[in-house]
């Protein structure tokens, strides 16, 4: 997950709100219980100690979602009377709407509800074009279209050599209209930088469309054996969807596993555990985060100082290191704060494979690690 729209959250001190949303329920009360959510998220903030004013911000932000027909949710976070940033969730907040007020903004949470949400470019495909759907989990919206040639795109069963000649053309026809659908495709995912491509059609129209992308592309096609319209359809693209994020997160996992063992010149490429990953955050040698939900040392407290390398697992490890101010945090939290900094990106192992993911990395925190 590349982390660059946190850097909002970072250009000024805390403490900070965090609130996550839970938008899944609609229902004909559903703006009456989005006011008691507005309410109540409002006032954990208070009894947290969090000022007036943020709280107002918070409570005032959730009255706006009272209508909203998003799916799933959106987090908040917010500081000195201001809503900074408030993202779209991809999946709903577990166990419901929650809030916390702390000295970093709770942005872990955001691996698994919002981050590595795999785009989808749907391409519903006849043998006279395509329209182009791009899809995430939380929206679908038009991507373009293409028209080929339109006629002759029909057979005729007489066998004269003038009707032959016709089904040569009508051929000639599909084979120019599914160049013509690869070559808007490939544009198209260009574009987006979708990580899937969906291919809805006729078995015959599928193929011809996908023996013609970019052998770059292929890995990232997904022929959907359902039509336009289905809600079976649906159900393909999302399956298409959690496979893409599950294989992702386990090719990160082997990465991280083949990194623990030392390279050809000695050096160790894989951290776990938080006094390694601390020390590497100070150093600025993370290449990418990996997170484990479960893991016991996320909410293990660590030190930070003003600035994103100012961190220690011991408040007078901070004091050696000349920084007089210094507030507790949780890892997780801290080290992503660190990650953004230096423009590293994050990942949730929690999609992996579940052979894959006991118990790695250790406590549930690692990183891969740059050494240049």
């Amino acid at each position: 997950m590349d982390l660059a729209f946190l850097n909002p959250l970072y250009e000024h001190p805390g403490p900070w709100a965090s609130v996550y949303v839970d938008l899944s329920a609609h229902a004909e009360d559903t703006p009456h219980q989005r006011h008691l959510t507005a309410e109540a998220m409002a006032r954990d903030l208070r009894d947290q100690g969090a000022d007036e004013a943020t709280c107002d911000a918070v409570r005032d932000a959730i009255e706006e979602l009272r209508h909203s027909s998003e799916p799933y949710g959106r987090a908040l976070f917010a500081r000195a009377g201001d809503v900074v940033l408030d993202p779209s969730l991809a999946r709903p907040p577990q166990g419901g709407s929650w809030a916390a007020w702390a000295p970093l903004p709770r942005t872990a949470p955001l691996l698994d509800l919002e981050g590595e949400d795999a785009l989808c470019v749907v391409a519903y495909i006849d043998r006279k074009g395509a329209d182009f759907e791009l899809r995430s989990a939380v929206t679908r919206e038009d991507a373009g279209s293409v028209a080929g040639r339109q006629w002759p795109v029909h057979r005729t069963s007489s066998v004269d050599w003038s009707e032959r000649h016709f089904q040569l053309r009508v051929e000639n026809t599909w084979e120019h209209n599914a160049a013509e659908i690869a070559d808007a495709l490939a544009v198209c995912q260009e574009e987006t930088r979708a990580d899937l491509l969906i291919l809805v059609g006729e078995e015959r129209e599928r193929h011809a469309v996908r023996d013609r992308l970019p052998q770059r592309l292929h890995d990232r096609v997904v022929e959907a054996s359902h039509g336009a319209g289905s809600r079976l359809l649906d159900a393909e693209v999302e399956k298409a969807r959690a496979e893409h994020e599950r294989a992702r997160a386990d090719a990160e996992l082997e990465r991280f596993l083949a990194s623990r063992a030392p390279d050809s010149e000695g050096r160790v490429m894989a951290a776990e555990g938080v006094p390694a990953l601390v020390e590497a955050a100070r150093e600025h040698r993370i290449d990418e985060l990996l997170i484990r939900p479960d893991g016991p040392d996320n909410h293990r407290e660590v030190w930070i100082g003003e600035d994103p390398d100012q961190l220690a697992v011991r408040r007078t490890d901070l004091k050696i290191l000349g920084e007089q101010n210094s507030w507790p945090a949780r890892a997780d939290d801290a080290l992503i704060r660190s990650a953004v900094a230096t423009a590293a990106p994050a990942i949730s192992v929690a999609t992996a494979s579940e052979a894959r993911r006991e118990d790695v990395p250790v406590g549930g925190l690692g990183a891969l690690l740059r050494w240049s």
